[in-house]
């Protein structure tokens, strides 16, 4: 073999000289290895040739970068940052070598026997380096391992001795709650991006973002540029206790917000919204406030100002939450019996409805699941009659299925006519889509007609009403017949009854589909072949009428007061029409738990003055010094100012009075008004 083929693979180059003795020495052996060393000198302690001094000689300066010098790099995290490369280096000139040729065997062997001493020393000390890297991995890798089992088991071990555990979402692995809510489905904007496409929502919204001047980032509502600076209105929330599994929060109200709320309460009393605007001036996010004026620009049909007014109060309240107070975990509790917290069910309820009707079907429903999981066993607000409409307008029959499965043997869902006939129509709907597998079609279907004709079994009075709502006219044998004919709508119960025009009021256009009306009667002459065959079952199911309906509750009631669905309102019991409903607390529960009490206000009764109350009775905007609220008794009125405004009222009163003249009328006709009965 050549010179200069030995010099290539040492490394060396023609013509290169050492920079000075001992210019860049670098000791390549630790002291584990000197002895080595020691034994591979000549005779007389010379080296072999080519190693003269202790340490190499480079004459090149990219030689200073070399494996070992990558190997002797920082460690972190028990591994270093070249291991990768080494190991690629290294099956990369496995590769090679197994895919080379008989020529490269035969100058690998050639190499190996005229390489020098030198390099076979590094080759050891490098097997030796990486040998001991390994050990340093593996030990630090089950230090790691031992470390965290030991804090696992400490954590374990505070819970279980404590009982306070955390509030918050579930683990991933396990199975989603059924009222799990996602925050993506709270925002409208993601379900109007299906329809119309991104470019279509946004198009207008992207550069009002960057102007931004909110402090805070938002699930429930997104804010404007338009609304007043924000600021903390008085209003908090606080923990109040956690146990297996559940937390249990409630909002707070500061003194200055407790004011606030009793000028709010008298400013309903005066029954003039503009007084609550002007409330709204001072306090801009006074969230009973906002709900009540938007009930008023609703009345006006103004509304693009109404759901402007629940967007802001939902967006005081959710700056005021907690740092545990979760809205998807489904594990957080409101107790709708503080009245601090029904404002916020009410927003919530406010901002489903508008959403609803904005045709964000999918949305509604994401709040829907979000009021249920506030308090899911009372549920105050009665979301039960309303989570399947919603279900159902979303397309997302397999929610349905899966709620009516689980909560049917401790919740009895099939005993309210919307739950009875939605699910059987939500399996129809599931059967006739295309891309499912037959075998799930047919099952689907049939578990339809089961679940139809135990509706049609339990609430025969829904059949005809329904009928009637979709244009349908029925056939002689069903309408003549005493199963379904008139009598069984008028022999229901008052409670079944309002629960029924609740349902058809509000989802009879989703039976209006020709395929859902012949799937219908296919089940309705089934289910007269069974009344005509003398079915025990009929007899069970009436039975059971009687006695399940016999009075609706008050959450029922409330939830009918919300839905404003005309014929639902009209069944509703005189006990119930005869209160005053207030628009921010309607049918407010019997067993309220208030934090703070309002001060009585001192009226003329207490103070004995006949007169004044008689003026009052006729004119409303008359007050007596003591009933303002903004007058002190000490630096209120004087007696004769109260007297001054009293003689104010009765000019004011005399001014508008109208006296008829009636020989002037008898003079411009003269006839008279034609004959008297």
């Amino acid at each position: 073999m050549s010179r200069r083929a030995l010099r290539r693979l040492r490394g060396e180059q023609r013509g290169q000289e050492p920079l000075g003795p001992g210019a860049l020495q670098f000791v390549l052996h630790d002291d584990d290895d000197a002895e080595e060393e020691g034994s591979k000198r000549g005779p007389g302690g010379q080296r072999p040739r080519g190693a003269g001094k202790e340490g190499v000689c480079v004459n090149n300066r990219f030689e200073l970068i070399n494996i070992e010098d990558l190997e002797e790099g920082p460690v972190l995290n028990g591994e270093r940052p070249d291991c990768l490369l080494t190991d690629a280096v290294v099956s990369g000139n496995k590769r090679r070598s197994q895919s080379g040729g008989a020529e490269s065997k035969k100058a690998g062997e050639v190499a190996d026997k005229a390489a020098p001493p030198e390099q076979s020393n590094m080759s050891g000390k490098l097997r030796k380096k990486k040998k001991k890297q390994k050990n340093k991995k593996n030990s630090t890798g089950e230090i790691l391992e031992h470390g965290l089992e030991d804090i696992d088991r400490i954590l374990e071990r505070i819970e279980d001795s404590s009982g306070f555990n955390r509030p918050g979402p579930p683990p991933l692995s396990s199975k989603k709650h059924v009222l799990y809510v996602e925050h993506r489905h709270l925002n409208p904007d993601t379900e109007l991006k299906r329809y119309f496409g991104a470019r279509a929502v946004l198009g207008e919204q992207r550069p009002r973002q960057r102007q931004r001047v909110y402090p805070k980032c938002t699930w429930l509502t997104t804010p404007k540029s338009t609304w007043p600076r924000y600021t903390k209105p008085g209003l908090s929330m606080r923990l109040l206790e956690s146990k297996k599994g559940l937390s249990s929060f409630a909002f707070e109200h500061s003194e200055e917000y407790q004011q606030t709320q009793h000028k709010f309460l008298a400013a309903v009393e005066s029954m003039e919204p503009n007084n609550i605007v002007v409330l709204l001036q001072t306090s801009p996010y006074h969230v009973d406030s906002l709900l009540q004026l938007s009930d008023a620009c609703r009345f006006q049909e103004d509304q693009e100002m109404a759901r402007d007014l629940v967007e802001r109060a939902l967006y005081s309240m959710e700056c005021a939450f907690h740092p545990l107070f979760s809205l998807t975990s489904g594990t957080c509790r409101l107790d709708y019996r503080r009245p601090e917290n029904r404002s916020f069910y009410l927003a919530l309820y406010k901002q489903m409805s508008f959403l609803e009707k904005r045709g964000c079907p999918r949305t509604a429903l994401e709040f829907c699941k979000l009021i249920l999981s506030l308090e899911p066993d009372e549920d105050p607000l009665c979301m039960l009659l309303l989570i399947d409409h919603l279900a159902l307008r979303a397309r997302n029959y397999e929610y349905l299925i899966r709620l009516f499965q689980e909560w049917e043997a401790h919740r009895n869902l099939s005993q309210l006519p919307n739950f009875a006939f939605s699910v059987p129509l939500a399996y129809f709907l599931l059967s006739q889509q295309a891309d499912l597998p037959e075998q799930e079609l047919s099952s689907a279907r049939e578990q339809a007609s089961i679940l139809i004709r135990q509706a049609l079994t339990m609430f025969p009075g829904v059949l005809l009403p329904l009928l009637e709502y979709c244009s349908m006219r029925p056939d002689a044998a069903v309408a003549t017949h005493r199963f379904f004919g008139p009598d069984a709508e008028i022999s229901q119960p008052p409670a079944l009854s309002q629960l029924v025009s609740l349902y058809l009021g509000r989802s009879h256009f989703l039976w209006k589909e020709p395929a859902t009306m012949s799937w219908l009667e296919e089940n309705v002459r089934e289910v007269l072949q069974a009344v005509d065959s003398g079915d025990p079952a009929v007899e069970a199911c009436e039975s059971r009428r009687k006695v399940l309906y016999q009075r609706a509750p008050r959450n029922i009631h409330r939830h009918v007061v919300l839905s404003e669905v005309k014929e639902a309102v009209a069944a509703l019991p005189p006990d119930v029409t005869t209160q005053s409903v207030m628009g921010f607390d309607p049918l407010p529960p019997l067993d309220t738990i208030y934090s703070y009490v309002r001060p009585e206000r001192l009226s003329p009764v207490s103070h004995g003055n006949t007169i004044a109350l008689f003026f009052r009775s006729l004119l409303p905007n008359y007050t007596m010094e003591g009933e303002r609220m903004e007058d002190g008794g000490a630096g209120g009125l004087n007696r004769n100012q109260g007297l001054n405004r009293l003689m104010l009222a009765v000019r004011d009163m005399m001014a508008n009075f109208h006296f008829h003249d009636v020989e002037a009328a008898r003079e411009d006709n003269p006839e008279g008004d034609g004959e008297w009965d």
